[in-house]
């Protein structure tokens, strides 16, 4: 019976990947917190992931979104949106929530760890069932 670690990580895979992204995303609107008129922006993990599946080709890999790309190397395609200030414009114009992107940051890190030992276990679980090798 054939292996197959794109079905064993793929979903995994691709979460960590969207999760990196957000926080790419997060740590930009940190960055710019103090930039008059820089608007904050997020990914909506959700929506990102239900693209990122609906992409999927045959054999578990990202479509190529341009015939010049190499396999494999597609960016994933969620949208990066603007947030909705939860405070009001203090007259810089931007609405960059520091606490609240922190707290965002935290949890996106926090989620992304948890993916990483999901996939620490199903290694760990295949390598198990490899070793025993079937006795």
């Amino acid at each position: 019976m054939a292996i197959s670690l794109d079905k064993l990580v793929n979903v995994h895979h691709d979460a960590l990947k969207v999760r990196t992204q957000r926080m790419e995303v997060i740590s930009g609107n940190l960055a710019n917190a103090n930039t008059p008129g820089y608007k904050a922006r997020d990914i909506d993990f959700d929506k990102a992931m239900k693209q990122v599946q609906a992409k999927q080709g045959k054999a578990g890999e990202l479509l190529k979104t341009h015939s010049g790309h190499m396999a494999g190397k597609t960016q994933l395609a969620n949208d990066i949106q603007f947030t909705i200030p939860t405070q009001p414009d203090t007259g810089d114009g931007n609405s960059v929530d520091a606490q609240e992107e922190r707290n965002k940051f935290l949890e996106t890190g926090m989620r992304y760890e948890s993916g990483l030992m999901m996939l620490n276990g199903k290694f760990k679980g295949m390598k198990k069932a490899l070793s025993s090798g079937g006795q």
